[in-house]
């Protein structure tokens, strides 16, 4: 592949800069910045476009220089070890990044399993509770994450690193509008005449387990403050809580942790495979 060397702080390196801390210029490129084996071993994986690899070519290792090899990019670029320190977010400064496009947001670009299991989450506060949201989707199997409204960007490098490679094996989604949103769901009401949503509450609801979670569904998280918007409650057919001790001081669960709960309730009346 064709290969840039940067020996200073030029104009490729400060692109390189915005990816890892300028949302808006992220979207303006459409693209991200990737550190990591896991993450550039699972993007490779699953087909995301990699755009361009960075590395200091005097320090790779096999797995390394293999990708760099096999992958094929629109440019490369040689760094200094100096700027290859400072560019990398790691402790031990990682051999090699990536530049990665995004994807498209278009919930029908994602194909669902036979009997539907996707996550919402409402406008996420919280990079690593997105993380570990995305992690534990595809960790429960999940069809799909939705976030909505306005959030921490999906693509900061924190959210990714804390994914820990299920950012680029689960299916995330971000829909600003709520008819969207809405639109989406009648259309899987009417192709699954037993599908509904179930929202999230801290009050006393109907426990999780004496729900029938074996239908196709859409199980909708709240903010971390705020907790689920009226809108998407209302629109609900089935609020569910997480019965606590009486005994307990805690009122509520950390919404990631919560979430992991609730979809490994699912997951267990569908039957783990």
């Amino acid at each position: 592949m064709p290969e840039t060397k940067i020996f200073s702080k030029n104009s490729t390196y400060q692109k390189f800069e915005v990816l890892k801390t300028n949302r808006n210029k992220r979207y303006r490129y459409n693209e991200f910045l990737v550190e990591g084996v896991r993450s550039l071993n699972e993007a490779v994986k699953n087909s995301w476009n990699i755009k361009s690899f960075i590395y200091d070519s005097s320090n790779l290792s096999g797995w390394a220089k293999e990708m760099i090899s096999n992958v094929k990019t629109e440019m490369n670029f040689c760094l200094t070890a100096e700027l290859m320190s400072e560019l990398s977010s790691k402790d031990d400064t990682s051999e090699l990044m990536a530049v990665i496009e995004m994807r498209e947001d278009k919930l029908e670009n994602v194909q669902l399993s036979e009997n539907p299991f996707i996550v919402l989450f409402d406008r996420p506060s919280n990079k690593g509770n997105l993380g570990t949201m995305i992690r534990s989707c595809d960790a429960l199997g999940a069809d799909m994450l939705i976030i909505t409204g306005h959030s921490v960007d999906l693509y900061d490098p924190d959210v990714v690193v804390s994914a820990m490679g299920s950012f680029f094996n689960m299916p995330v989604i971000r829909i600003a509008d709520n008819n969207n949103l809405f639109d989406y769901i009648n259309k899987l009401k009417n192709k699954y005449p037993d599908f509904v949503t179930v929202g999230t509450t801290a009050h006393k609801e109907n426990p999780i387990y004496s729900a029938d979670l074996t239908v196709p569904l859409m199980l909708m998280m709240g903010n971390e403050t705020m907790g689920l918007n009226k809108a998407y409650k209302e629109y609900c057919d089935l609020l569910c809580t997480i019965p606590m001790s009486e005994s307990s001081y805690a009122s509520s669960f950390n919404v990631s942790c919560a979430a992991s709960i609730l979809m490994y309730e699912i997951t267990r009346q569908r039957g783990i495979k």
